[in-house]
């Protein structure tokens, strides 16, 4: 099934809709289609086209609500789906915290799709990706990449007149670049709305560059380091900080948590550079104008000047705590500086320069302290000048600390987490005390 539009979504939630019996109803009805092209050794290995549809019916009896999907469109099939999700509501114990479906509401049009990318041909990538594999090939380096462009919409319909559609589409693409010997390796990731704004020479030459850069790697003792990191892993390092929920919060699971119960509302929590906040309208990262429980999104500040501005609250959170709801962020931009990555360089004694980080996990979520490793180009700054590459190391920290010790912010870019699949816009920065407690041999 192709992209629907939104009178093409409206008929046929109504449709299903009039099936029900149930005391209420919901319909999600969403869609993908898109392409893709994986490749390894400067050589294409897989290539495809993707299509997906889905519908969802949620039934609801009181607290009692259950849902059944099909991907199925025929009417019988319809009908079908509808019936399957009353039988199983009638099952279901009750859920104290199951809050009443919305009514009608209007949203603003967001700006998520774009004619461009969503006409993304098989050629089209293939000739993103030739450019990427000219710039590797000439370098006598090795690349493997990834390069995906799609093209979805969601819509909602429920049995209290709410309706709400949103169609978006994206295009990102990742490449590592390396030696024969395996033993220099560089990165870039780019993701965009538009694609003609994507330029995957440039990226590969970037790659490239930090390849033949990190030859000869030499060893630095652990410790605390002045740190530059760049855009990609910054956003790596915060994005497990983006989720201001003050449920949990409130409950004691969250770095948003203050000891002996609230929150951390309002309190100085970083640096006053750090100013964290959602857009749908950013033209570089736009989202959806609707999010959970049929709210709509905003401009919100989350961080405002290094303080905790505010919270999200889901319907039934914002209920039992006689508060206004809010949803929770579809996109996250951190407000960038004036400085350069040169200036931040050049300024700097005595440092790190970072490329990447990858394999982060979670050490303590109250505190949000974090490990993983860097990697795809570190390198010893001194003097105002990269001196030299070193090998990678592993790192003990907390986002919420470095933030406190936030020297220096760029301009920010749209960094995509290949671990997530998100993009933020986030700005490369500079950090003193960052804690590196181990090396790695690894590339």
């Amino acid at each position: 099934m192709p992209i629907l539009s939104k009178e093409e979504a409206q008929v046929l939630l109504k449709k299903v809709l009039g099936y029900s019996k149930a005391e209420e109803c919901e319909v999600s009805l969403y869609g993908s289609e898109g392409g893709n092209i994986r490749y390894a050794l400067n050589a294409v290995s897989t290539a495809g086209d993707i299509s997906t549809t889905g519908l969802s019916v949620t039934s609801a009896y009181g607290k009692k609500s259950a849902s059944a999907n099909i991907d199925e469109f025929d009417d019988a099939a319809l009908e079908r789906v509808v019936r399957r999700s009353e039988e199983l509501a009638q099952l279901a114990p009750e859920n104290p915290e199951r809050e009443e479906i919305p009514g009608p509401a209007t949203f603003k049009e967001s700006i998520t799709y774009n004619a461009k990318t969503a006409a993304m041909t098989p050629d089209t990538r293939a000739e993103l990706v030739s450019k990427s594999l000219d710039v590797t090939k000439k370098a006598g380096l090795s690349a493997a990449g990834f390069i995906e462009n799609s093209t979805s919409f969601n819509a909602v319909m429920n049995s209290k007149g709410f309706f709400a559609y949103n169609k978006s589409s994206d295009v990102i693409f990742s490449v590592t670049t390396r030696n024969e010997a395996g033993t220099a390796s560089g990165y870039a990731a780019r993701g965009f709305t538009d694609v003609s704004k994507l330029d995957t020479e440039s990226a590969t030459r970037i790659a490239t560059m930090k390849a033949n850069k990190s030859l000869g790697a030499k060893a630095l003792e652990p410790g605390k380091y002045t740190v530059i990191l760049e855009p990609v892993a910054a956003t790596y390092m915060m994005e497990n900080m983006f989720r201001f929920d003050a449920r949990s919060a409130e409950e004691g699971r969250s770095f948003l948590s203050k000891k002996g119960g609230g929150t951390r509302l309002g309190e100085q929590l970083m640096d006053e550079k750090v100013t964290i906040y959602s857009d749908p309208f950013n033209p570089d990262l736009p989202s959806s104008t609707w999010g959970r429980d049929g709210l709509p999104r905003e401009k919100v500040v989350w961080i405002d000047k290094g303080k905790v501005n505010t919270l999200s609250y889901s319907k039934f959170w914002a209920k039992k705590k006689g508060v206004a709801p809010q949803p929770g962020p579809g996109n996250i931009i951190m407000m960038g500086g004036d400085s350069t990555l040169e200036e931040m360089i050049k300024s700097t004694e005595k440092g790190i320069l970072v490329s990447r980080l990858w394999y982060i996990r979670m050490v303590d979520p109250k505190v949000l302290l974090l490990t993983g490793l860097t990697r795809d180009g570190t390198f010893y700054i001194e003097n105002g000048e990269i001196k030299y590459p070193v090998k990678n190391f592993r790192f003990n920290e907390s986002p919420i600390i470095m933030l406190n010790n936030l020297e220096a912010l760029g301009k920010a870019e749209r960094s995509i987490s290949v671990e997530s699949y998100q993009s933020y816009m986030i700005p490369p920065m500079k950090i003193r005390d960052f804690t590196f407690s181990s090396l790695s041999d690894a590339v």
